[in-house]
């Protein structure tokens, strides 16, 4: 017998199952029973986010993100109106009304750097795809001849509409309070005016990123000045905006990052080696064209001197790390990162390929890292690079995702004057308790159903599990009738059990 078996074989087998009877019983009205969950608040707080509301979130474990506030135990945070104005311990403030955060981890929101939300309908229907066509037996299904090839030129102005807004709400459902929307839809300026209507329509912090479409209707990117002057007047709302510029467009990408400049907007496009961008983007980085306002996404299979320009540059890097691995993008390259002393932000891409919530993409990055040194560790590497930690990627998911898009002074991290974009989550759940690391239990253990709570500039979005102002059914229905214009329109039959 081994020694673990010989060990316990002294316990009376009938004494444990009399004590779990036992516990069994006395967890019929305890674990098992409705009246052992938290009490519910029948109605969220009323006027959240609204000039002079003051909301004290009381006694939660809060992780600031912020190098000056720090972490608290059992901490406290004053939100009045949109702005955070106080963290600590005890605030008093008699005239606001109190959040309980007992048992709760109280976070800064999440940052997605780069989310094609338009794709929302188009959910699970390229699992198993890869990026392009590359001659092998996978690559017949892919994303540049499925995606954007057949369906984008299908779309109508309340495809992008609903797509957007079901997409921007899921997301909220999960704690991503920030996103930066990737629309390459912009078929027509009503399309564009459609995404933007979506977006806005979430009542999310947004960054509009103005990209290509196709076809006749098209006016990219000249309509980015309408756009610009149109919806994003000032820089210093809930929804700002970006300029896309994709280095692989047929008549290049001099225009678009010029009407960028004049129009005082960063500038964002994606980096795939294997889509045979390597050559032409090192000479851009090594010749001073890409500079800090620059937003990189992917940076997959790039040359030491393009990084070389890339550091130099202070231009920013969003990596998709699930997305890359899946769907043959090459190999995220974190290692480099680390070696360049770079920090990426990170973003979840596409939906018809993998899920958007940021707990797969915090935990796909970590294990990720720390399997390239494992390997190097086991391999008998001496010199090999510091494992990533739960808090690194947790600082990827919200205060680098923040300075990536600009918006390091208003979201990213809790700290007095900034944005009160601020996750509570639930750390008493089943998945969750007892709770003995806050950022291993967020980064290793929690999921979706651990948001409990949502605030995005002050406003509840989603109050102990429930989203708020949302009819999802009426939207559900909506996005399901895009779906079924999209394949039909497509001539994509979508083949429910094949893959």
């Amino acid at each position: 017998m081994c020694r673990i078996c010989d060990a316990r074989a002294g316990i009376s087998r009938r004494g444990v199952l009399a004590g779990s009877v036992t516990a069994a019983a006395a967890g019929a009205s305890g674990l098992f029973m409705p009246g052992a969950a938290r009490a519910q608040t029948a109605d969220a707080p009323a006027e959240t986010g609204a000039p002079g509301r003051r909301i004290l979130i009381r006694g939660g474990h809060v992780m600031s993100m912020d190098d000056e506030v720090g972490d608290l135990e059992g901490g406290d945070v004053l939100i009045e109106g949109s702005e955070i104005v106080e963290i600590g311990h005890d605030i008093e403030a008699d005239d606001a009304e109190v959040i309980d955060a007992s048992g709760r981890i109280v976070m800064p929101g999440f940052i997605d750097t780069h989310h094609h939300q338009f794709q929302t309908a188009l959910r699970g229907f390229l699992a198993d795809g890869i990026l392009f066509d590359d001659g092998t037996p996978e690559g017949s299904r892919n994303y540049l001849d499925y995606i954007l090839g057949r369906f984008s030129g299908v779309y109508r102005p309340e495809d992008v509409r609903i797509n957007e807004l079901f997409g921007s709400l899921s997301q909220l459902d999960s704690g991503v309070t920030t996103v930066l929307d990737v629309s390459q839809i912009h078929n027509s300026p009503e399309h564009s005016d459609a995404a933007i209507e979506g977006l806005a329509a979430a009542r999310r912090r947004s960054v509009f990123g103005y990209f290509e479409g196709q076809g006749e209707g098209a006016e990219y990117p000249q309509d980015a000045r309408r756009i610009r002057e149109q919806h994003f007047p000032g820089d210093d709302g809930l929804m700002t905006m970006i300029m896309g510029g994709e280095i692989y467009l047929p008549d290049g990408h001099e225009a678009a990052w010029e009407l960028g400049r004049e129009l005082d907007l960063k500038i964002a496009y994606h980096v795939v080696g294997a889509l045979g961008m390597a050559e032409p983007f090192e000479a851009l980085a090594t010749s001073g064209a890409v500079t800090s306002d620059h937003i990189l996404i992917h940076m997959t299979g790039m040359t030491d001197a393009a990084w070389e320009g890339v550091r130099d540059a202070g231009a920013h890097v969003s990596l998709a790390v699930p997305i890359e691995m899946q769907m043959r993008h090459g190999t995220p390259p974190l290692l480099k990162m680390q070696e360049m002393g770079m920090a990426p932000s990170l973003s979840t891409d596409v939906e018809c390929t993998m899920t958007a919530d940021f707990f797969t993409q915090m935990r796909a990055t970590l294990t990720l890292q720390r399997m390239f040194v494992n390997e190097m560790a086991l391999d008998g590497v001496e010199e090999r690079p510091r494992m990533l930690t739960a808090r690194d990627v947790l600082r990827y998911a919200t205060i680098e995702g923040a300075r990536g898009l600009g918006l390091e002074g208003r979201t990213g991290s809790l700290a007095p004057g900034k944005q009160a974009d601020i996750l509570i989550l639930d750390a008493e759940a089943i998945n969750v308790a007892p709770l003995n690391n806050v950022p291993g239990a967020v980064v290793t253990l929690m999921e979706r159903n651990n948001v409990e709570t949502v605030l995005v500039a002050g406003e509840i979005r989603k109050w102990q599990g429930v989203m708020q102002d949302v009819d999802l059914g009426a939207l559900r229905g909506e996005l399901t009738a895009s779906r079924d214009h999209l394949f039909e329109a497509a001539g994509i039959d979508r083949a429910l059990f094949e893959g």
